[in-house]
């Protein structure tokens, strides 16, 4: 499994109002080929439903916004919107049977900052199913609140370094929006990351921070 071949699978489609078109949408997400084995298969069709959702929420609910602001510009001789909406993935670890990645989607809706929205995925390949977090840390000690301090003490010194800047409210907001699903593994360490906005302005897009494997007692994956 550690020389499984990943082949990017893409799809397009485009959408219009009355012959304009209005919005455009890409996905591109991982499929093992061949999907011989239990594990490869079950694998390749997650990622393909993951394709069909995002184009069915393109469809669904960024149409008819789209739609209605075609007919808004029309009315009053604005510049015709073009939305765009993309998927794709980065694999980010793949060794000691674990396999890593995350997808991102990207929203243009016009001219203000994409909106990014993140998924983390961790896959046991030798029993096909995704990894929870807890289980990287052993024992179970307290890792949520470990994982929250580590994070209150980075941003603290990014504000100080002034590269970030966060909401006044942002170690409540670390608390409510930590989310256990959230975590990708990288050569550098665990990475575990918030939504956009959840911590500070757009500016700020998606909160990343990694742990060093050494730091949390990792599970033999090497340092």
């Amino acid at each position: 499994m550690e020389e499984m071949r990943i082949v990017p699978y893409a799809a397009e489609r485009e959408w219009t109002a009355e012959g304009i078109p209005v919005l455009s949408a890409l996905v591109t997400v991982p499929v093992p080929e061949p999907a011989a084995g239990r594990t490869e298969r079950r694998i390749k069709r997650y990622y393909q439903m993951q394709a069909r959702a995002y184009l069915r929420y393109c469809q669904s609910l960024l149409l008819p916004q789209a739609v209605a602001e075609y007919h808004a510009a029309l009315a009053a001789s604005a510049p015709l919107p073009s939305w765009r909406a993309e998927l794709r993935f980065v694999e980010t670890w793949r060794e000691g049977g674990l396999w890593s990645l995350y997808t991102e989607s990207r929203e243009v809706t016009g001219p203000g900052p994409a909106l990014v929205t993140r998924r983390g995925d961790t896959w046991d390949l030798a029993e096909g199913y995704p990894v929870p977090l807890q289980s990287f840390f052993p024992g179970g000690n307290a890792w949520k609140k470990r994982l929250i301090e580590y994070a209150a003490a980075e941003m603290e010194r990014r504000e100080r370094a002034g590269v970030s800047r966060w909401h006044e409210d942002w170690r409540r907001r670390l608390r409510r929006k930590f989310n256990p699903q959230n975590f990708y593994l990288t050569a550098d360490g665990l990475a575990f990351f918030y939504p956009m906005y959840a911590l500070g302005p757009a500016a700020e897009g998606v909160p990343v921070f990694t742990v060093g494997y050494g730091e949390i007692g990792e599970r033999g994956m090497g340092t």
